[in-house]
Parts: structure tokens; C-alpha cells; sequence
């Protein structure tokens, strides 16, 4: 305020003021045009690489920003732009969500009738962020138009309160007393008009024409105070050349840090009090003009070669993405009958998954669209053959549950007959051969089914040897063979020397030719047996860890087959199938935390630990999917 009143002193004539007005109207516009011209650069975003947490996350920064008090138009401007941009990726989740709810909801009913879809929480939040954005923006302009309108009126009062002033100063000799009331007025209509916001930009033009012509007016009627005028416009030299190195610092400061938006910021308010400093001295103004300019460029010229860095990073990050599209092509067309072969091609799509997932830059924004749609539609075409190679699998596991009904229907109906001759044993046993050549069921009857069916055979040799004592002699006698067996086997145990897999299979042979034991017997005497292997297999030496593992697993396989113990081994298929999946959500889980570590000595710590995590889980999965093949091979 004290610049502006130093500024309108005291004119010498109306030539030299109107010359200093042009020069600095010029200055106004030639600025304005520059912060326009640089505020319009900006890097695209490819919004679609983003997640539904980090959209709501950058909608709600985008909200904090808009709700501060200094909050500026281009701010409204750019949260706008962000909004529609988003709004397009969510268009997008939207309609391939539903399209897959609609679909298992056909696969599921057979119809669209009835079917409703509602979207999931974080894309409501998306939704309800974008609408707040909006009605910030609607509500700050429509502020500023009402802001605009008073604001003119505000002006057109000034200008009629100058020429009052001036057609009163006109109009009478003025002494020293009157010439410091009419230069306090006059200095409080220059406050109230700086202060006076923006107005509609049609009326801009003609108002400012019009104060400054009366300004002129005004100060060619002092020129008494031509001396002030000269002090204050030397002063305005000083105020302007301390705005000038502000600037210069700030490009100065660029050295040590890197170009970002708060320094631009900071730059265009230093310029907003240069433009409203009075004009300096004529050989002076164009010089300070000229300085101020090219402190200002420095830093608009640091942001243009930043957004060129960000450009050329943007492109080589498109030309990596591309080349894993192209990698993940050819298995849009694969095909097999093997899940062992799907589940394998499974994994290389998803390691070219994570590889395009782990480059977080942006890419140029229509090209990185097309190849973003390109990637994860071919993505969609594999796992969608994948589904309905699994979900003709499940049809032939529906048939397999039908005959198994069929087969425990049968053995039922014998147990009924309550006659236990050869003729209905030799069924039984028909039956469980039966049973051991169809393939697997439904995994939530697997269990159910197996149960049925085992408890329809147990039943009627339970019957059987409740009439039959000779065959309970027998399965005493088995019983003492297996045992001795058993022993045979911890003794050839001790010596590492002769422990071969050839003894090893002639123990199981010898095994497998003994008949059944007594039914109290037989968890014992085969954990006994299995404990027995276990220890044999280990002493052989030139076997690893894994394969004496599979060795041991393959004899409870054997057992299997041979019809016993199976419940176990189903638990045991059971428990290894909970530790996989426990596994496999750790170690998704440890890979999501990776991605959001600083770059920071400590974040590299913590990252190199979940790493160390991940690979030592990995190394378990690949085991247990091992021994779970073995298992599913005797199931």
C-alpha cells in the first residue's frame, strides 16, 4: 500500500505519466500471457494404471487442496480435468463388472431376469469424491461471477468518486491543506480500488482505461509535487530491483533442488507485487522489466525441461510395457487338457503380470490407453479359456460324483441283503476297483461321498468277520507277518551300508502281498509301518531331502491303493492345501506392502526382508504342490 501510494505522488505532465502507464499495462499483459502459457504445460497421467485406493487417495488430496482458502482458479481447473479423466477408467471397472456379474449370474439361473448390481464400496467413494470435486468448482465460480458483478459496481463507484475529486480540485484553488485532503482521498480510492477484486473481463478493459485516464488526470493537476513523484518513483526502483533478486534466488536455488509447482507459485505472487508497484524511472523501467523477465523464464524454462524428461521417461516406459504385451500374445491362442499345463502357463502370464505391474511410470496418455486395454484384454482372453477349460472339468467331475453314487448305492444294497458269500465279497471288492478308476468329484462331496462309501465296504466286512472267526485268525496272523515285517525293516534300518531302493521295494512288495489285519490293529500297525519306511529311507544315502520325502509319500500312497489308511492321506491332502493357500495370500500380501516402501535406506532393509520372506514361501509352495500331485495321483 505504501509502494502504491509513492507511485501516485505527484505527475509533471500528462505525456510522461500516460507513457508510464502504456509501459506498464504492457507488462500486465505480457505476464498474464506468460503464466497462461506455462500453466497450460502439464504431463498426461494414464489414470487407468492406477488403483481404485490410489484414485480415492488422489481425489481426496485433490479435495484438501480445493478447500484451502488460497486456493487458485487453474487448481479448480486441473482437479476438473482429473475428475473426467478418472470418470472414463471408472466407466470402464463399471461396465466390466457388471458384464462379469451378469454373466455368472446367467451361468447361475439362465437369465437376466431378476439380475442387480451394485458397485463395490471404493467405487461409490470414486464416484462421491468426483461429485464433491464438482460442486467445489461449480461453487467457486459461481462465487466469482458474484464476487465480479459487486466488484464492478465497487469500481464504477471509485471512478465516480475520482471525478468528484477531480472536478472538485478543478474547481477551487487548493491550498496546503486542501492539497493533503484531496491526496489523502485520493490515496484512499487507489487502496479501495487495488483492493477491489477482478471483474467480468468485458468490462476489464474500459474500467482500467478509464481509472487510469482520470489517474493521469489527477496527477497533471499536482505537478507542484513533481519532486515526490521523482522520489517515489526511485523508491518503486528499489521495491522492484528487491523483487527481481527474490525471483533470481528462486532460479538460483534450482542447483539444489528440483523445479515444482510451490516455487512457481511463490514466483507468480513476487510478480503480483511487482505489477502492483508504481513505475520507476523512464531509463530505469525497461531495464528492471527486462530483469524481472529473465529471472521468471529461468524458472519456466527449468519446468519445460522437466516435463521433457518426463516425456522421454513416459516413452520408454511405453516401449518396456509394449515388448511384455508382445511377450503375453501367443498365450491368448493356448490350449490344453492338462491343469498341470494350465497351471504352468498360469504362471509365466502372471510373472509378465507382475513385471508390468512393477513398472510404476506413466506412459504417453492415448498410446499408453491402447496398449493398456490391449494388455489386460489379452489377459482376460486367456484366463477366460482357462475358465472354461476348468468349468468343463467340473462337468466331468458332476459325472464322476453320478457314478459314485451309483457305486455306493450298489455296495448299500448288498450290505442290506445281509448275506455275506463269495459271490457278494468278489462285488464289494468289483466296487472298490470301480471305485479307484473314476476320477475325482466335486471337492465339496469329496469327502461326503468317500465316507458313504467306505462305510457301506467296512460295514459288510465288519459283518463278514463277525461270522467268519477263521478270517479274523487269518488277520492275526497277517497282523503278526506285518509286524514281523516291520522289524525286519527297523533292523535293515541300522545299517546304511545295504539300505538300497531295491530292498526298499521288496519291502513294500512283501508289504503289499499281506492280507488285512484286525481292524483295531490297523492304524497302529500301519503308523508303525510308514514310521518304519521313514527311518529306512533316510539311512539311504544317496538319496536328497526331497526324494526321501516322495519315497515316504509314495509308500502312504501305496497304502492308499491298497485300501488303507486313506482317511489320513485325505487329511493330510487337506492340511497341505490350507498351508498353500495360507502361503500364497502371505506372499501376496508381502509383495502389495513392497510396492508402497519409500526409497529410503530403511525401506530398502524392510524391502530385502519381505523378499527373503517371499522366496523362502515360494521354495515351500513349489514342495508342497509336489507332495500334493502325489497325493492326488492315489485319491
Amino acid at each position: 500500500m505504501i509502494a502504491q501510494e509513492q507511485n501516485e505522488g505527484v505527475e509533471s505532465n500528462e505525456q510522461e505519466d500516460l507513457t508510464n502507464k502504456t509501459i506498464d499495462t504492457l507488462e500486465i499483459d505480457l505476464n498474464n500471457d506468460l503464466t497462461e502459457e506455462h500453466e497450460e504445460e502439464a504431463p498426461d497421467v494414464d489414470y487407468s494404471q492406477l488403483s481404485k485406493e490410489q484414485l480415492i487417495k488422489l481425489l481426496e488430496n485433490d479435495l484438501e487442496a480445493l478447500r484451502k482458502d488460497d486456493v487458485k482458479p487453474a487448481l479448480f481447473k486441473k482437479a476438473d480435468a482429473v475428475v473426467r479423466e478418472i470418470r472414463a477408467v471408472v466407466d470402464q471397472w463399471k461396465q466390466r463388472d457388471r458384464e462379469t456379474a451378469l454373466k455368472a449370474f446367467i451361468q447361475d439361473t439362465g437369465g437376466e431376469e431378476g439380475f442387480e448390481f451394485k458397485y463395490d464400496a471404493e467405487i461409490q467413494k470414486i464416484d462421491a469424491l468426483g461429485r464433491e470435486v464438482r460442486g467445489l468448482k461449480n461453487g467457486y465460480y459461481q462465487k466469482q461471477e458474484k464476487d465480479k458483478e459487486k466488484n464492478f459496481t465497487v469500481k464504477t463507484n471509485l471512478l465516480q468518486r475520482l471525478r468528484l475529486l477531480l472536478e472538485a480540485e478543478e474547481g477551487r484553488e487548493t491550498d496546503a491543506s486542501g492539497l493533503k485532503s484531496s491526496w489523502e482521498e485520493f490515496k484512499k480510492i487507489q487502496d479501495e480500488w487495488k483492493n477491489a477484486g477482478n471483474i467480468a473481463s468485458p468490462h476489464n478493459g474500459t474500467l482500467w482505461a478509464t481509472y487510469n485516464a482520470l489517474i493521469d488526470r489527477y496527477f497533471s493537476n499536482r505537478n507542484i509535487y513533481f519532486e515526490l513523484k521523482e522520489l517515489d518513483r526511485r523508491r518503486n526502483a528499489d521495491l522492484k530491483a528487491e523483487l527481481c533478486e527474490k525471483v533470481e534466488e528462486l532460479g538460483k536455488s534450482l542447483a539444489s533442488r528440483p523445479m515444482t509447482r510451490e516455487i512457481l507459485n511463490e514466483a507468480n505472487h513476487i510478480f503480483e507485487d511487482y505489477k502492483h508497484i508504481g513505475p520507476a524511472p523512464k531509463e530505469d523501467q525497461e531495464k528492471l522489466w527486462q530483469r524481472f523477465k529473465l529471472a521468471l523464464d529461468v524458472l519456466y524454462d527449468a519446468q519445460r525441461g522437466q516435463f521433457a524428461e518426463q516425456k522421454k521417461s513416459m516413452q520408454e516406459n511405453y516401449e518396456q510395457k509394449l515388448k511384455i504385451y508382445e511377450e503375453i500374445v501367443p498365450f491368448t491362442s493356448f490350449n490344453s487338457g492338462s491343469i498341470k499345463e494350465w497351471n504352468a502357463k498360469t504362471k509365466e502370464i502372471m510373472a509378465f503380470q507382475d513385471q508390468w505391474v512393477a513398472l510404476k511410470g506413466i506412459m504417453p496418455r492415448e498410446e499408453g490407453k491402447d496398449l493398456s486395454k490391449k494388455f489386460w484384454g489379452a489377459l482376460k482372453t486367456f484366463f477366460n479359456n482357462k475358465g472354461e477349460f476348468f468349468r468343463q472339468l467340473e462337468s466331468k467331475r458332476e459325472q464322476n460324483l453320478e457314478l459314485k453314487n451309483q457305486l455306493c448305492a450298489e455296495a448299500e444294497a448288498i450290505l442290506e441283503s445281509g448275506e455275506d458269500n463269495p459271490s457278494n465279497t468278489q462285488k464289494i471288492i468289483e466296487l472298490q476297483k470301480k471305485w479307484k478308476g473314476i476320477g475325482q468329484v466335486p471337492e465339496k462331496f469329496k469327502d461326503t461321498i468317500y465316507d458313504r462309501f467306505k462305510q457301506a465296504c467296512d460295514a459288510y466286512f465288519d459283518q463278514k468277520r463277525s461270522k467268519n472267526k477263521e478270517v479274523e485268525k487269518e488277520f492275526e496272523d497277517n497282523l503278526r507277518k506285518k509286524t514281523d515285517l516291520i522289524e525286519r525293516i527297523e533292523l535293515a534300518a541300522k545299517d546304511k551300508d545295504e539300505s538300497t531302493l531295491n530292498l526298499l521295494s521288496a519291502f513294500k512288495s512283501e508289504w503289499s502281498s499281506i492280507g488285512f489285519v484286525p481292524k483295531k490293529d490297523m492304524q497302529a500297525i500301519q503308523k508303525r509301518y510308514i514310521a518304519a519306511i521313514n527311518t529306512y529311507v533316510s539311512a539311504i544315502g544317496q538319496l536328497s531331502s526331497k526324494e526321501k520325502e516322495a519315497a515316504v509319500l509314495e509308500s502312504e500312497v501305496e497304502l492308499v491303493r491298497d485300501g488303507e489308511n486313506s482317511r489320513g492321506l485325505y487329511r493330510k491332502e487337506s492340511d497341505i492345501r490350507r498351508k498353500l493357500t495360507q502361503l500364497e495370500n502371505d506372499i501376496a500380501l508381502w509383495q502389495n506392502n513392497i510396492e508402497f516402501f519409500a526409497k529410503s535406506k530403511t525401506s530398502d532393509r524392510l524391502k530385502a526382508e519381505f523378499d527373503r520372506k517371499i522366496n523362502n514361501a515360494l521354495a515351500q509352495v513349489e514342495d508342497l504342490k509336489h507332495q500334493l500331485a502325489i497325493i492326488q495321483e492315489a485319491i
